[in-house]
């Protein structure tokens, strides 16, 4: 006997409810971004590895141990672990900052990562994002803070904290990297081992690492803020005055870094505490460096990224579901008996020709079984063809929500139902 085969881990097969809330949460993400005049970008779930290696960083936890990757024709793919260096890469090579410099993007789809699977946390899971390239005002990050606000909001979730911090420019961070360093090597010992291979090359991480002793560690090194340059300070001070001033509430987190190698100056972070220690719901901030980095003119941006997945888990906390998607059926055609079938299928052509979601059974069921698949279909009217309305050229219009009922010519069915 065959092994059955399954699906693989970490991955789910969305139907039903779960696909209708995961619908739910993008179909808000579409109305609330396209408010704020984000337009949608859909990239390729897949790009060269070398893109991530480059923008995500060498020394995240993405490009160390995460990414699925297969080397194809000399060149390494890898299934995207997140949006933005897609994003990138497509205002780079369409040479977008010649023309239009100024671009507002939002995407919503898979990300893939290989990671152990938990509550919130799948090996393919779903983003939405927003990227918006081109400007350095300091206005731009307190708006897409405050719409990321507003989109949670819009779906029913609060409880949720924003965490902000300043991590500096390629100004000012080196020589907070080199005070960083001069702490840690003497105690390099007592970090982990990620932290030991990693701090070297990148020893802002060590601020963002979830263990005991390095966070102990942590806790006693020079806070950024007080190094940073002034533009920085300027620029840090600017968003939270904007953001004040807008009524939103946040925290300033001088400890906060982000998990990846690109960010520069605004980082920020949305928790939602009922969910323990991965309560992350939301993180973003500004890349100044990376349209560069990727062979394009120095080009400030900044975005963030939602995880669906982790927001759906604290609508669930609080007992609450995004607002779906009105999905019914203008109309089901019954065949009173099996001779009625044909007729019923040239009616549901003429439903369907005239812009009518219109459907029928295709499993030979009685009539009471054909109504009751009718409710199901949450269809606003039931159609009926029995053998009198097939012989005088009708069919008659029951209402399911008043079960009011008229027989009406064929050709006059559809403008009924509209």
């Amino acid at each position: 006997m065959r092994e059955p085969f399954r699906i693989p881990r970490g991955t789910v097969d969305l139907t039903g409810e779960e696909l209708s809330l995961v619908s739910a949460v993008e179909c808000t993400a579409r109305c609330v971004f396209g408010q704020f005049g984000f337009a949608e970008i859909r990239g390729p779930l897949f790009e060269e590895t070398r893109l991530f290696a480059r923008t995500t960083g060498e020394t995240s936890d993405i490009v160390e141990k995460e990414m699925f990757t297969i080397a194809r024709e000399k060149v390494s793919y890898s299934l995207r672990p997140e949006g933005t260096p897609s994003v990138v890469r497509h205002y780079v090579e369409r040479s977008l900052f010649a023309n239009a410099p100024f671009q507002k993007f939002f995407y919503a789809g898979p990300m893939f990562r290989y990671e152990r699977p938990q509550a919130g946390r799948q090996r393919q899971f779903h983003q939405v994002g927003v990227e918006a390239l081109g400007s350095a005002d300091p206005l731009l990050d307190a708006e897409v803070i405050l719409l990321q606000d507003r989109f949670f909001r819009a779906l029913g979730v609060d409880g949720q904290e924003v965490k902000i911090n300043t991590i500096g420019c390629r100004d000012c961070r080196p020589a907070y990297r080199e005070r960083l360093l001069a702490e840690l090597r003497p105690r390099s010992e007592e970090l982990c081992r990620n932290c030991i291979r990693r701090m070297e090359r990148n020893p802002l991480r060590i601020l963002d690492c979830k263990e005991e002793e390095c966070g102990a560690i942590a806790d006693g090194l020079p806070l950024i803020e007080d190094l940073v340059c002034p533009a920085c300070t300027e620029h840090h001070d600017a968003v939270l005055t904007a953001l004040t001033a807008s009524g939103i509430t946040f925290s300033r987190d001088p400890r906060l870094v982000r998990g990846l190698d690109y960010y520069t100056r605004t980082v920020f972070e949305t928790i939602h505490p009922a969910l323990g220690a991965r309560s992350a719901i939301c993180g973003g901030g500004r890349y100044d460096g990376l349209v560069e980095e990727l062979g394009g003119p120095a080009t400030p941006a900044l975005g963030f990224a939602v995880g669906v997945e982790a927001t759906l888990l604290a609508l669930s906390h609080l007992e609450r579901t995004p607002p779906l998607p009105v999905r019914s059926t203008d109309a089901f055609v019954v065949a009173v008996k099996p001779d009625q079938r044909p007729a019923a299928f040239a009616l549901l052509k003429l439903l369907r020709d005239a812009g009518l979601s219109a459907d029928m059974d295709y499993e030979g069921r009685a009539m009471k079984a054909q109504m009751k698949k009718a409710h199901r279909a949450a269809a606003r009217f039931a159609v009926l063809l029995g053998p009198g309305e097939v012989e005088r050229g009708t069919a008659t219009i029951r209402n399911l929500e008043d079960r009011s009922q008229e027989e009406v010519l064929l050709e006059e069915v559809a403008g009924r139902i509209a």
